[in-house]
């Protein structure tokens, strides 16, 4: 794409004031890093607080009384059950029990849902949805009206509370309507940096006004792309079409916490979604591959991609996710192993410019996720 095709977010004018250099992502011109530089944005987001643009992220609603019961037809998850003000993570999942998609769902109302999908994928999700969905429930695209901000970091509640007050009682995976400076926003206390935060999502035409007071307080930076990839890395977070896809399964993913108890195999309301009856085979009998934490044993970035060997050279799996650790201060890496190389601590070489790189399979996340649980 062209930069005469790539869409804008609603704050771009702003990232081009701030001097972020732009680049395409998922059909988007967005900013990478500003000034400062990721190893800078990334440190300041983990001490401070940090502020994403996120807007180019598909929000959806689902309305009506069987919205709830719709959506749970094409995900391993109980959305039943999800009380008013609260959310959860999701999972797509195709006939073969591949991912086509992660997503978070939040109950607005007892006959509302709240999505929010991948930027790359929401056009495929909002048909899926469309496809599979229409006639059951009200289906609307937030795609042109709303935008989506992420205030991350150890300081974040200390500056959203003092728009609202009522954000610090929040907790974890809660979801609200907050009136922040006189706008109608959603905002739930979660993110993609295994930081406390909040995730706002608010009308497009007020997305600045927003953005401008949150970076004018004094803890408070912009962010780009860049450490939002380092941040979620460490924090052991999948990526999308990285280490995650429509040849991967929730099991294979290392992602079996994300199908609820109630819809597995034996569950009230086990299966009932696409491809269960393969991810159940599957949690019973074992995968042969499988994702795990890498941390290289040298300081080399082992980047995606990167092919995996056994003491022998053999190959045993590959790099989906990795670079440097700035808060480790050393390199991190995410893959799929064998699953009989998948231990902790079992030693393998990555392949990077025709020489082996040693690491160790290790656990995640590799920095301690700081959510307020409360």
């Amino acid at each position: 794409m062209t930069p005469e095709t790539l869409a804008r977010t609603p704050l771009h004018a702003l990232h081009l004031e701030l001097g972020a250099r732009m680049v395409p992502f998922a059909g988007y011109e967005m900013p990478v890093q500003y000034p400062p530089g990721i190893l800078k944005e990334h440190l300041h987001c983990r001490d401070q607080a940090g502020l994403f643009d996120v807007s180019h992220m598909g929000q959806i609603v689902l309305r009506g009384a069987g919205a709830a019961a719709a959506l749970e037809s094409l995900v391993p998850v109980d959305i039943r059950d999800l009380p008013v003000g609260l959310q959860r993570y999701a999972l797509f999942t195709d006939d073969n029990g591949g991912i086509l998609d992660d997503l978070m769902v939040a109950r607005l109302d007892e006959d509302s849902l709240f999505l929010v999908v991948n930027a790359a994928c929401k056009e495929q999700d909002l048909a899926h949805l469309r496809r599979h969905l229409s006639g059951q429930c009200e289906i609307e695209s937030l795609f042109e009206s709303r935008a989506l901000l992420a205030l991350q970091g150890l300081k974040a509640v200390d500056v959203l509370a003092r728009l609202t007050p009522s954000v610090a009682q929040m907790t974890f995976m809660r979801f609200a309507r907050v009136e922040l400076l006189g706008i109608d926003c959603f905002v739930s206390r979660s993110g993609y940096t295994g930081e406390d935060g909040f995730e706002i999502s608010v009308p497009v035409e007020h997305a600045e006004k927003l953005a401008r007071a949150l970076l004018a307080e004094p803890e408070v930076q912009a962010i780009g792309l860049g450490a939002r990839d380092s941040l979620r890395l460490e924090a052991g977070l999948c990526l999308y079409g990285h280490d995650m896809n429509t040849a991967t399964t929730p099991v294979e993913a290392s992602l079996q916490w994300a199908i609820s108890k109630v819809r597995r195999e034996g569950g009230a309301r086990a299966g009932g979604f696409p491809g269960a009856q393969r991810i159940f085979a599957q949690q019973r009998e074992g995968v042969a591959r499988k994702r795990v934490g890498l941390l290289p044993l040298e300081r080399v970035p082992v980047r995606e991609g990167a092919e995996i060997v056994d003491a022998d050279g053999t190959p045993i799996g590959q790099v989906t996710s990795g670079g440097f650790g700035p808060s480790l201060g050393a390199p991190v890496a995410m893959g799929y192993l064998d699953s009989a190389h998948s231990a902790l601590d079992t030693p393998v070489w990555a392949i990077v410019r025709g020489k082996r790189v040693a690491m160790k399979v290790a656990r995640t996340p590799f920095v301690a996720q700081r959510y307020y649980r409360g």
